[in-house]
């Protein structure tokens, strides 16, 4: 397998795994808050989740960068 498949499948697997604990973590949070975009708010999501999923998307996004030194 080439490594940019590689790199894809572990960053899949890897954030699949912090998803499926993070909604296991946040099955008792009573602490709730709207996010207000530019034209609409969300539902009320607890904080806990609004702040994992923001870690978990940084993981996935940051795992596209490519830095190459050697170039």
């Amino acid at each position: 397998m080439s490594f940019l498949i590689k790199k894809l499948f572990l960053t899949i697997i890897f954030n699949s795994c912090l998803f499926l604990a993070l909604l296991i973590g946040i099955q008792n949070s009573s602490n709730k808050r709207k996010v207000d975009f530019l034209i609409e708010e969300t539902i009320e999501l607890p904080i806990s989740f609004i702040v994992g999923s923001s870690f978990i998307l940084g993981s996935v996004l940051g795992s596209f960068i490519v830095l190459n030194k050697d170039e």
